[in-house]
């Protein structure tokens, strides 16, 4: 009973919660249908399905791949990409796995903004650098990570929108 108790507060503060984060879906591209760079769509797996980046907005050259969200209280498996801009632009999206439980997810990040997206949790916060995270339950056992610099805060709900299931 006190999990299902925990479950209906959790919802219930998402379904509430005003966080100002995106809220629709609609894959979009850059001008053309092509992402910032020229070679082929980026995915990324939690091993069920790859999802793809289609919108990566332009300027921005691949960076790294990570494999860790310091913010984050626990240890999960996370596989990320990155782009960056000459004048220190910065995106990262990553595929986080292993969140099963909506109570789990929203324990994730302390100091983050508690909201939905896709009628799913979201988590917004701030770090270092002011970068802007933002990171949603896309399912049980996937949630999505994107984070950007300031510069680059207007473009976080079209790249959320542009990573899309394969198929």
């Amino acid at each position: 009973m006190r999990g299902r108790l925990a479950s209906a507060i959790i919802m219930l503060a998402v379904a509430g919660c005003g966080s100002g984060a995106p809220v629709t879906h609609t894959a979009h591209t850059t001008p053309g249908g092509a992402t910032a760079h020229e070679t082929p769509h980026p995915s990324l797996t939690c091993g069920d399905g790859p999802l793809t980046i289609t919108y990566v907005p332009s300027g921005l050259d691949p960076g790294p791949a990570f494999e860790r969200i310091k913010s984050l209280t626990r240890r999960l498996d996370v596989r990320g990409l990155s782009w960056r801009g000459s004048g220190g632009e910065q995106l990262l999206v990553a595929v986080v796995c292993g969140v099963r439980s909506a109570e789990t997810f929203a324990t994730l990040v302390t100091r983050s903004g508690l909201g939905a997206y896709q009628g799913m949790p979201a988590l917004r916060w701030r770090t270092r650098g002011d970068m802007r995270n933002f990171m949603w339950l896309q399912r049980p056992g996937v949630a999505l990570y994107v984070a950007t610099t300031p510069g680059l805060a207007d473009e976080v709900g079209e790249v959320a929108a542009g990573i899309v299931p394969d198929g």
